[in-house]
């Protein structure tokens, strides 16, 4: 296996439509998909989209980690999941705003807007096809992960780019001023 070099923000590889895949078995994709998770692993992140590894295919892998869902009542726990041609679609309008940051935008958090409830599927390398519906930080990093297929970063999605901050900087406030307008607002203007 091998540790893959993750492309930064304005690199091509991110920018661009992923293109399908049409075996989601081969030996290709088995390789990419271990090379991947070797990757995510060493890094520590949540989760990972084949066009972060300079790879224009439809291949996304995640998890949902305990200390990641710690405030989320009945939030459970997920290990590693393997999608490829995913699919998400949103359960119902409500949004939620949320603090994300990504391994292609180093250093970098914003708040952001996602459904608070969708569906997902798509197909494992193994050939399982998976259907899910999730909430919380499982529904966040999912359509996360699957924007890197349409070459979609978070910053594109924000409403407010006065809440995009260096993640060392945020200690200066801005994470408490977004908890307390959220409180008193129910939203971030």
């Amino acid at each position: 296996m091998t540790l893959l070099k993750i492309a930064r923000m304005g690199h091509p590889a991110l920018r661009g439509r992923a293109g399908a895949v049409d075996d989601p078995g081969s030996p290709e994709i088995h390789a990419l998909v271990a090379d991947m998770m070797e990757t995510l692993e060493d890094i520590g992140g949540a989760g990972l989209a084949a066009p972060q590894v300079h790879v224009p295919l439809r291949v996304v892998l995640f998890r949902v980690p305990a200390e990641r869902i710690a405030e989320e009542p009945g939030a459970e726990p997920m290990d590693w999941t393997v999608l490829v041609n995913p699919v998400v679609a949103p359960l119902g309008e409500e949004t939620e705003l949320g603090w994300e940051g990504c391994l292609s935008v180093p250093g970098l958090r914003g708040v952001v807007p996602r459904h608070t409830r969708v569906r997902y599927g798509g197909v494992t390398p193994d050939g399982e096809e998976i259907t899910r519906e999730a909430s919380g930080f499982h529904a966040r990093v999912i359509q996360h992960e699957c924007d890197h297929l349409d070459g979609v970063l978070f910053p594109m999605r924000m409403t407010d780019l006065s809440l995009l901050s260096f993640t060392d900087e945020l200690h200066h406030g801005l994470a408490d001023e977004v908890a307390a307008r959220r409180d008193t607002a129910g939203s971030i203007p």
